[in-house]
């Protein structure tokens, strides 16, 4: 007998709008025969001045990380690749990891000072430390 369940489109419109508040997928491309990356999955907190962001990246190597910073946009991309194929001999019986690119960006409340930020990778956890950018003083101008 087969399980019936209820369409509801507006508590999923809001289950989207509220799950990625901060955070959201920028884009994904992958290898659709191997299956789908899952979202990398990112933290964001604030403490002393600067934002605190982890991001879970399982499988993927230093050297295939990129973080760039515009402002308050923060976008992150992290590539996974195999690094062995099957041989024509063997007989693959089930498979689940997949290779491919994730993208996930997100824009801060507040612009980061770029020149302060540091990042930390270590066993698929990517540690960002963004500091916020001062805040411009006002300059009052003299008018002639």
């Amino acid at each position: 007998m087969a399980n019936v369940t209820r369409f509801d489109p507006f508590n999923d419109l809001v289950d989207d709008l509220f799950k990625g508040f901060l955070v959201r997928p920028l884009a994904f491309e992958g290898r659709a025969e191997l299956g789908q990356l899952p979202r990398a999955k990112v933290d964001v907190a604030e403490k002393n001045g600067a934002y605190l962001v982890t991001a879970e990246l399982p499988g993927v190597r230093k050297d295939d990380i990129r973080v760039s910073i515009d402002g308050a946009q923060v976008t992150l991309e992290a590539e996974v690749k195999r690094e062995k194929e099957a041989n024509k001999d063997d007989r693959v019986l089930h498979t689940e990891r997949v290779c491919g690119k994730v993208t996930r960006g997100f824009t801060l409340p507040q612009e980061v000072d770029e020149a302060k930020a540091e990042a930390k990778f270590r066993d698929g956890v990517l540690e960002l430390t963004l500091p916020k950018r001062a805040a411009a003083t006002r300059k009052p101008i003299q008018i002639q």
